[in-house]
């Protein structure tokens, strides 16, 4: 594509970011490569001025050479979204009514601006209830703040997870034993903290041999990650020390992505991160899905350059 785009991320400012590591950067990088323009804006930077979409857009430059990885902030300024060939919906969780409020605010730019991923989808798909519409590819599950229904659902089960219901990178996560006797102040805890329900899990003891991370664009399956939980963690994402493995592709895994490929394709989740454990999906990450640069470190991938390749052919072809 000979066309210079110009390209806003919504995410967290980069200083708090490990640059190393964080797909959202890799993203960038890769279309600053290709000579588009980049630019970034931060959550509160956001604003809805008489039904018109602004934001306070901050020209970025990004240098990566080796294992360093740097950038520079230049002049901002307050610009219609709209003036803008493709906003990229990069913001991190958690998923909460700030995150809600900008899906509503960047669902009212023209279709001449892509918003990858469509913020209308992203919004009605939070990746722990999104996933229970393929709830015959997922392990038993839960989902309730109602004590006794949990009850019920550990006396059935004995060994369960515990998950809040908007969380991510792993954080709040709890692996209850049959003879745990944590259980009711876990419970305690969770329900004094929000007013919103759980998501309790029967514990799946194949997360030992990893928890596959695959990343599907336009609904095909482009690559992928194994993680490994640490030696007496239960969880692996790699945000609490999971450790990412080689892997392939199973015959049940071509078999989930295949499942679940025309919904993403018709909501406009372009770039989607789901996770299998065994033979059972257990989310399907729709907000800012991460692993390619494990991916690319492993299987010399590069899912950056496929994500632009199709971002510069759909606008093409629109």
């Amino acid at each position: 594509m000979s066309k210079c785009l110009n390209i806003a991320f919504l995410m967290d400012p980069l200083e708090r970011l490990d640059l190393k590591g964080d797909t959202t950067y890799a993203l960038a990088f890769e279309a600053q490569r290709r000579d588009h323009n980049i630019s970034f804006f931060k959550p509160d930077d956001l604003s809805l001025k008489n039904n018109k979409v602004l934001a306070n857009t901050c020209k970025l430059e990004l240098y990566s050479s080796n294992n360093s990885h740097e950038f520079k902030y230049h002049d901002s300024s307050v610009k219609p979204l709209k003036e803008y060939d493709v906003i990229m919906m990069r913001q991190d969780p958690p998923f909460d009514m700030a995150y809600v409020t900008a899906t509503h605010i960047l669902e009212k730019l023209p279709s001449t601006t892509l918003v990858v991923n469509n913020p209308f989808e992203v919004r009605n798909s939070p990746e722990k209830i999104f996933v229970t519409n393929f709830s015959h590819l997922m392990p038993r599950t839960l989902i309730s703040r109602n004590i006794n229904e949990i009850k019920e659902f550990r006396n059935e089960f004995k060994d369960i997870i515990i998950k809040p219901l908007y969380g991510n990178g792993g954080q709040g996560i709890f692996h209850v034993l049959p003879e745990d006797e944590n259980f009711n102040s876990i419970l305690e805890t969770f329900f004094n903290l929000n007013r919103e329900p759980l998501m309790i899990q029967q514990y799946l003891k194949e997360v030992r041999n990893g928890d596959k991370r695959i990343i599907l664009l336009n609904g095909e399956a482009v690559g992928a990650v194994n993680r490994i939980p640490k030696l007496g963690e239960s969880r692996s994402n790699m945000h609490v020390g999971g450790k990412p493995e080689k892997t392939k592709l199973t015959k049940r895994d071509r078999f989930i992505c295949k499942e679940i490929s025309g919904a993403l394709k018709s909501k406009g989740l372009y770039f989607v991160g789901v996770d299998i454990i065994g033979d059972y999906i257990t989310e399907i990450n729709v907000t800012s899905p991460t692993g390619i640069r494990e991916i690319k470190n492993l299987d010399s991938v590069s899912i950056e350059e496929l994500f632009w390749n199709f971002v510069e052919n759909k606008l093409m072809n629109s």
